[in-house]
């Protein structure tokens, strides 16, 4: 998971795990059995795997270290025990300590370009996705990611909330397909909004500034065919006064609207098109309102949350879900509650990446 607002990737530092020190006791073991036992059980003859387990975990030098142990060791056996042949394994902890040397030499190096890489895709992650929780007078709004794969830190799911002099406008998305090009249509779509919310009057004037810039990005970088290149998203707006909300849906799956008289699914009563589809279907885009109340609760999210199975290949039943919370619940909580229904449902094995956002209404700002 990929929570937005957290620090950036570090590295691992802090006192050696157990596992870390386990070439050590491996050490020890084959050691103490060396000197304790008959000659003829020749446990010595193991001594080359701690410099050998070694290098999956440690340094070049440490490991260097642990073979020249493991060598003194074998000399010292050779002198206790005369004709134990400890040549033969002097010369293999010889061999397999240059070779362990090389083996971490080359796992870090590759470590590093991995920490590298990690680093870049959460500079992508920081501008795909900002950092949450955010507090626009008496609105309070929380977001939550997860990767489908577990070394992922984005994809092409994406979010964004900004005050304007028209209210508070979100945006919530996804991409179709994964990967850097998913990363990068994703970013032009926020970006255009971060801009358009703040000039355009409507959420259709928004909507066609989106479809523009979504349009420019495949023109210039997709390869795939117009058709199977789109990205869903639902536009909201919610105006000071905290009384209605207006949602125009380019064929995203529909908020949900949590109030003390029930839960209500904001479905469209007339479709609009998908982003970068406009320029073969129509630019009409459709707009609803809807009568909202203090602490009623709106989440927005992505395909991925409704399409997450069970081991029965049962989607995720989300409105049922959302019937079952109490308002009024606070939006961490609902997304925390939310996280761990569904990596629960799903037995950790999500199939698609996946966005929220909970967005809370108040009657005015807290203290």
């Amino acid at each position: 998971m990929a929570k937005p607002g957290q620090s950036r990737l570090r590295r691992p530092r802090g006192r050696w795990s157990l596992v870390q020190l386990s070439p050590v006791i491996l050490t020890v073991v084959i050691a103490g059995l060396a000197y304790s036992t008959p000659p003829d059980m020749a446990f010595s003859r193991i001594l080359p795997a701690a410099p050998a387990l070694a290098a999956a975990m440690w340094p070049v030098l440490p490991t260097v270290l642990l073979g020249t142990v493991c060598f003194l060791l074998m000399i010292g056996l050779s002198l206790v025990f005369p004709g134990l042949g400890a040549w033969y394994t002097v010369a293999g902890i010889v061999a397999v300590t240059v070779a362990a040397a090389y083996g971490s030499h080359v796992r870090l190096q590759r470590e590093q370009s991995l920490f590298q890489v990690r680093l870049v895709a959460d500079a992508a992650q920081m501008v795909v996705l900002s950092p949450m929780p955010r507090r626009f007078g008496g609105i309070e709004i929380e977001s939550l990611y997860l990767a489908a794969a577990a070394e992922a830190r984005i994809g092409g799911d994406f979010y964004e909330a900004v005050d304007t002099p028209y209210g508070v406008r979100l945006i919530i998305g996804d991409v179709r397909g994964k990967g850097l090009p998913a990363v990068g249509t994703a970013a032009a779509v926020v970006n255009a909004f971060r801009e358009a919310a703040y000039d355009e009057p409507d959420l259709g004037g928004i909507a066609r500034r989106l479809e523009a810039s979504s349009s420019r990005y495949s023109a210039a970088f997709a390869t795939e065919d117009l058709l199977e290149s789109f990205t869903t998203a639902v536009l909201v707006e919610i105006p000071h006064d905290r009384c209605h909300i207006r949602i125009l849906n380019c064929g995203h799956p529909p908020p949900l609207l949590l109030g003390r008289e029930g839960l209500r699914v904001l479905s469209p009563t007339a479709p609009s098109p998908l982003l970068n589809l406009a320029g073969l279907i129509g630019d009409n885009y459709s707009i609803d309102t809807f009568d909202c109340a203090p602490d009623d609760q709106l989440l927005l999210y992505t395909d991925g949350v409704t399409e997450a199975r069970d081991r029965g290949g049962q989607f995720f039943p989300l409105t049922d879900w959302m019937r079952r919370q109490q308002p009024p619940v606070r939006p961490r909580e609902l997304l925390d509650g939310l996280h761990r229904d569904l990596l629960r449902y799903s037995s950790g094995g999500l199939d698609d990446d996946l966005a929220a956002l909970a967005v809370r209404l108040r009657d005015a700002p807290d203290a």
